[in-house]
């Protein structure tokens, strides 16, 4: 029976990498020139919020988060959350206005042509399987931290398996929050795997839900507790996502 709706996923994926393109070529000379210099890149975010509302609408989402906490004026931050979706670098974007973050995230998707070029020069890349360049990730996050910035990570590494609700967790974010005293955010989010998951005949146009759970203060943890942080973590996302809500 889903072989039906084969046709119009097709459409549908085409159209999602149509409508990236075309907003990131029409936007690259600005982004092109935002990422010129380090100190504008809170020029770049805006734009990057921009790009991303433009392709989640067209896409036909609308979202909603839900804050346990608020977020401070002029703090940094540690955001992470689950990943399941290529939305999910869109949707992150989207929720968080005023305090910019740097992603960390693979050196894989530098390659991805045009939104590599950007990705590459305004994220912090990181070859998991060089011990080096996971040590250089502190360093440059921390350049980005003492300019004002926050950080995001998608903790697990990667996206985890279609039966896995939740992969297990890497420590570099929890590390970051306490060596560098900012407090962390567990982001859960509910539905970009059914709208737009990595499963090529899959999707739909709808509501996108996401919940930021009650920050952790790097002060209750140390470089020694790094796992129980970790864990706290992993089971706010877990167990959100198990009870939907």
């Amino acid at each position: 029976m889903k072989s039906i709706y084969y046709p119009i996923w097709l459409i549908y994926r085409v159209w999602f990498y149509l409508l990236v393109g075309i907003c990131t070529f029409l936007l690259s000379p600005f982004l092109i020139l935002s990422t010129l210099k380090a100190s504008w890149y809170p020029y770049f975010y805006k734009l990057a919020r921009f790009w991303s509302l433009c392709i989640l609408a067209g896409m036909g989402f609308y979202w909603s988060i839900d804050w346990d906490q608020k977020l401070k004026k002029g703090q940094s931050y540690i955001f992470v959350a689950n990943h399941t979706s290529m939305t999910d670098i869109m949707l992150m974007f989207a929720m968080i206005k005023d305090h910019p973050f740097v992603f960390v995230g693979k050196i894989e998707l530098a390659k991805i042509p045009l939104f590599g070029f950007f990705y590459k020069r305004t994220s912090i890349l990181v070859d998991r399987s060089n011990y080096s360049s996971r040590r250089d990730v502190f360093n440059q996050a921390q350049k980005r931290i003492q300019q004002g910035l926050s950080i995001c990570i998608f903790p697990e590494g990667g996206v985890p398996k279609e039966s896995v609700p939740l992969d297990q967790f890497k420590i570099g974010a929890f590390r970051l929050s306490v060596d560098h005293q900012l407090p962390l955010v567990p982001i859960t989010f509910f539905d970009n795997k059914k709208r737009f998951s990595y499963t090529f005949f899959s999707g739909s146009p709808g509501k996108m839900r996401a919940k930021a759970h009650p920050f952790l203060d790097p002060k209750d943890f140390s470089l020694e507790s790094l796992k129980i942080m970790s864990d706290k973590a992993y089971l706010l996302i877990l167990k959100s996502l198990e009870n939907q809500g």
